[in-house]
Parts: C-alpha cells; sequence; structure tokens
C-alpha cells in the first residue's frame, strides 16, 4: 500500500527535542496521540489532548517502569496487517486498535555511559520496550511509519501536511532502514560496553557502528565511492573538527590530516608535522610553533608543497604568514588566535580544521583494517620510550644532545610507514626515508632527501652529517647502519632484537657511532 493515513500514533521518546511542536503537527490532522511517563506530561502541559498507554492497554505501568508498552494491544496495533483478515479478525477480537505511527527514541545509553556511571544505573539505561516497538513498527512498515530522532519529525510533518495526513511507501521505507540502523547501533553499544565491563578486548563477536557524519565526493580515486564515518568516541581529532574555510575535504585530506595530527600529538612541547600521501615530510619541535614549522619545512621543502600541516598549540598569526607563502591542502591545530584566522581568510581555497584539543597518544583504543572477508583489529600503538628503557649496546654511549634526538627521532618514526628510518638533528628530522621494501634503501633515500634539502638551501654539506638515526625496526644487517654512518649519523636508535644484533653492534662500534636499543618495534603498514 502506497498512502497509509495516520490516526493514531504512539509517542515514547527520552529526548523531548521538538516534542511538542511535532505533537501540535500532529492534532492539525485529528491523530489520536497515545504516550507514556514524561513525554505524555510535556504534552498535556502544552494543552494537547493525550491517551496514556496504561488507560489503552488496560494493564498499569510497572516495576518502574519496565514494563508499559510490552502488551499485546501495543504490539498487536503496531504489527498487524491490514490487508490479512486473520489479521484484522483478532484485531476486532480482542480489541486491537491500529497504531499507524510510532516515535521513539531510546534511553539514553550511550550518554550514561560516556559519563562514566556505575554499572546499575547503565544497566537501568538499556531499552527494552523502545527497541521492540521501534523494530515492530519497522518491519510492519507497509502500514506503519517509525520515527527514532527529532531530525526526522520536519520530514514526516511535510509529508502529512501535503499528504492530507498520510505518508508514502517510500519514506516509510527509509524511516524503517533508519530504524533498524538505529537499534543495531543501540545494541552494538550495549554489547561492547558489556564485553568492556568483562575485560573482553577482543569479544567473540565484534560490533563496529558509526554513523555518516559526511558524503565525500570520491574515494583515493574518482571512480571510487566514499564517506566518512564517526563512532562516537568523541576522540579529538576528524571527528570533533570545526571546518572554518576552504573547499570540500576529500578522502585523501581526511586520511593524510588524520595522520599528521595523531603524529603531533605525540609530542608534549610545542610541535609541527607535515605530512604528504599519509608519510611525515617534516617533524620538529620548538620553542614555540612558529619556530617548530620552519625546523619541519626546512626536512623536505619539495614534499611539503601540496601537503598537510599540523599542529599542537594554537595557531597564531606569526606562523600563519609563514603557511600563506606555501600552498597546503590542510592546516589542522586544536584552536587559531584572531589573527591568524584574519591571514588565513585571504587563502580561500586552504582548508583549516580546528579540533578543540589534542588526542592522547596513549589512550586505550583499537584500529581496524578491512581485509578479504573482514577485518584485522589490533589495539592502537600507544608505545612509548623513554631514556629509561634504553639500553646502550655500544661502547660509546650517546651524549645528552644524542640522546634528547634519538628519542625524538624514534618517536617521530612510529609514523613513518615501514621500513622507516629518519635522520633527525636539534629536535627536527632532516631526512626520512619511507615504505621501502628493503630497511636500507631506506637509509639511502632519507640521506639523499637530506642532502638535496641542504644543497637547495645553499649550505656546505648534508644535514645528515652529526646527526642521529632512528629506525622502526631492527636492522637485519649491518649494512642499513653503515649507509647511515656513511651518511654522517653519529648515534643510532632501533628496537634490536635481529639474530645478527652483534654483528650490527660490532660495525657501529668500528664507525664510532652510539647505539641503544628500545626492545619495541613501530611497524606501520
Amino acid at each position: 500500500m502506497s498512502q497509509v493515513r495516520i490516526r493514531r500514533a504512539l509517542l515514547s521518546v527520552s529526548d523531548k527535542t521538538g516534542l511538542v511542536e511535532f505533537g501540535r503537527s500532529l492534532a492539525r490532522h485529528g491523530v489520536e496521540i497515545l504516550s507514556t511517563g514524561g513525554t505524555a506530561k510535556a504534552l498535556a502541559d502544552a494543552g494537547l489532548k493525550v491517551i496514556d498507554v496504561g488507560t489503552h492497554t488496560g494493564f498499569p505501568e510497572m516495576m518502574d517502569g519496565r514494563v508499559k508498552t510490552l502488551h499485546p494491544t501495543v504490539h498487536g496495533g503496531i504489527l498487524a496487517r491490514r490487508d490479512m483478515k486473520d489479521h484484522t479478525d483478532a484485531m476486532e477480537a480482542h480489541k486491537i486498535a491500529p497504531i499507524d505511527l510510532v516515535v521513539v527514541n531510546l534511553y539514553p545509553f550511550e550518554a550514561t555511559v560516556a559519563k562514566g556511571a556505575a554499572f546499575d544505573e547503565c544497566i537501568e539505561n538499556i531499552d527494552i520496550g523502545g527497541p521492540a516497538m521501534i523494530r515492530s513498527a519497522a518491519k510492519n512498515h507497509e502500514f506503519v511509519v517509525v520515527v527514532v530522532e527529532p531530525a526526522q519529525y520536519a520530514e514526516l510533518a511535510a509529508a502529512m501536511d501535503a499528504n492530507e495526513g498520510a505518508t508514502s511507501l517510500d519514506l516509510r521505507k527509509r524511516f524503517a532502514a533508519a530504524a533498524y540502523a538505529r537499534t543495531g547501533a543501540y545494541d552494538a553499544a550495549t554489547s561492547r560496553w558489556f564485553a568492556g565491563e568483562l575485560g573482553q578486548t577482543f569479544p567473540e563477536r565484534l560490533n563496529l557502528t558509526a554513523a555518516r557524519a559526511q558524503a565525500l565526493r570520491y574515494g583515493e580515486n574518482p571512480h571510487q565511492q566514499a564517506a566518512f564515518y564517526v563512532d562516537g568516541s568523541k576522540r579529538p581529532g576528524l571527528a570533533t573538527a570545526r571546518q572554518i574555510q576552504g573547499k570540500e575535504l576529500s578522502y585523501n585530506n581526511l586520511n593524510d590530516t588524520d595522520a599528521a595530527f595523531e603524529a603531533v600529538a605525540e609530542f608534549e612541547d610545542a610541535a609541527c608535522v607535515i605530512v604528504k600521501h599519509a608519510n611525515p615530510c617534516g617533524v620538529a619541535r620548538g620553542s614555540d610553533i612558529h619556530a617548530a614549522y620552519l625546523k619541519a619545512l626546512a626536512c623536505d621543502p619539495v614534499s611539503a608543497f601540496g601537503g598537510i600541516v599540523a599542529f599542537n598549540r594554537a595557531l597564531d598569526g606569526a606562523t600563519a604568514t609563514e603557511l600563506a607563502k606555501l600552498f597546503v591542502e590542510v592546516i589542522v591545530a586544536p584552536a587559531a588566535d584572531e589573527a591568524a584566522l584574519a591571514v588565513l581568510a585571504a587563502k580561500k581555497n586552504l582548508r583549516l580544521l580546528l579540533t578543540g584539543a589534542m588526542p592522547d597518544p596513549q589512550a586505550a583504543g583499537l584500529t581496524v583494517k578491512s581485509v578479504s572477508g573482514g577485518y584485522l583489529v589490533q589495539t592502537r600503538d600507544a608505545g612509548r620510550i623513554l631514556a629509561s628503557d634504553l639500553k646502550i649496546v655500544t661502547k660509546r654511549a650517546p651524549t645528552p644532545g644524542e640522546l634528547a634526538d634519538l628519542l625524538f627521532a624514534f618517536r617521530a618514526a612510529k609514523h613513518v610507514k615501514s621500513n622507516a628510518i629518519v635522520y633527525a638533528k636539534n629536535g627536527a628530522t632532516v631526512g626520512i626515508g619511507a615504505g621501502q621494501m628493503s630497511r636500507v634503501d631506506s637509509a639511502r633515500i632519507a640521506a639523499h632527501k637530506a642532502a638535496d634539502a641542504a644543497r637547495d638551501a645553499g649550505e656546505r654539506e648534508s644535514r645528515c652529517i652529526g646527526s642521529v638515526v632512528a629506525s622502526d625496526a631492527f636492522f637485519p644487517f649491518a649494512d642499513g647502519l653503515l649507509a647511515a654512518a656513511n651518511a654522517g649519523a653519529t648515534a643510532v636508535i632501533q628496537p634490536g632484537g635481529s639474530v645478527r644484533d652483534a654483528e650490527v653492534i660490532a660495525a657501529a662500534d668500528e664507525k664510532g657511532l652510539a647505539m641503544v636499543t628500545t626492545g619495541m618495534r613501530h611497524f606501520r603498514h
């Protein structure tokens, strides 16, 4: 059946946003309104005529509200097919009136969990009757329309106004799909919470839910479709960002921006990370973000063109003035002052994102990667190496300056695609080699980039001279270490653990290098 007129509605909502206005729109069409508890009171207080569900069923609400709509008069009125005689006969025999509209939004379970409520309070906020009514109405969408969000009120009211109080089958199908998505997300949230309460990081069944935040023009390539979804965790970053200006964000913009922002969050002092194609091409810390940006840019200004720039401090006018000299796709920071906003406003296409806060790089969480027929799920790489974790394995120990740069370089290498090699000096990367099949190739590429950047800047020697080098995983042979030594590095940080560690250490000693091992690797694929 296409057009179905709404004559009777059941409203039972936790979120009262827009409720009274919507109730009035129903009343204009002569709809009989059934309701419960606080919803009934809000409607009645606004002067609307409401029939209590208990009066309708002849059965009182009980057990602190746990049982009120779980009744044949309610579910029979929702589920009955109006085109089947045995259904209509049963309705007549048992005095069940049809319900044509169900408006339910659920107990605020997710919000209750998010505020850190006690176990018992969370349990009491698991809705039972609401999901049952929603699913019943969605199943019988040929005759019943179901509404699960206040945002749907306006569309339904407009449809009723345009069709003398009736709804189309297309609308009912779309609303039914939204209803099942909502109950699915609700059940998934409950499942995840319960698993967490039981200490199950990887439960037997993993339920993933997310809400579409943005439909994208295309994916990595124009022939691919894409969208951006948020998972409700509110981790500072893309999900919390406000786009202040600029063109619509693309799939690649979002991917690269996330990589840059998560990388810059690793540093406690003022820092800047520049990313191109999901790999850092410049990482630096400084006395302020202006100094950090200039040092990060110096690492590889050629690759920085058209890149993503991330900061871990509020963007200021001086830094914005420098940024305006370079073509960048996106700037992301927790905030920006008025001077910065004024400078960047002149660059209309530049995308500026303000996240409001920085993510905690050591916070618990999961990462998910799709593979053929399933997902690979792991805990986030929250590993962090401190000076006290290091083991000196060479005859020479690193100097205090080398030690500071080694720790910095290893933290930067965590965000470079493996095989990763990072040369650093004075709190800034000077050469980055990423994503090579051979670690020695990464070492050579990074050194080559450092030499090119120095030459282009008019400097007389490669910036690798006097630098330190970090490797995200152990050196399987001494060749990678020797490539770094030949480039001019004086100290090395690497996880260790190779069967050839003794050979690698001996090579470092022969070259007079200081080398420390971390016992922790940072593969990133």
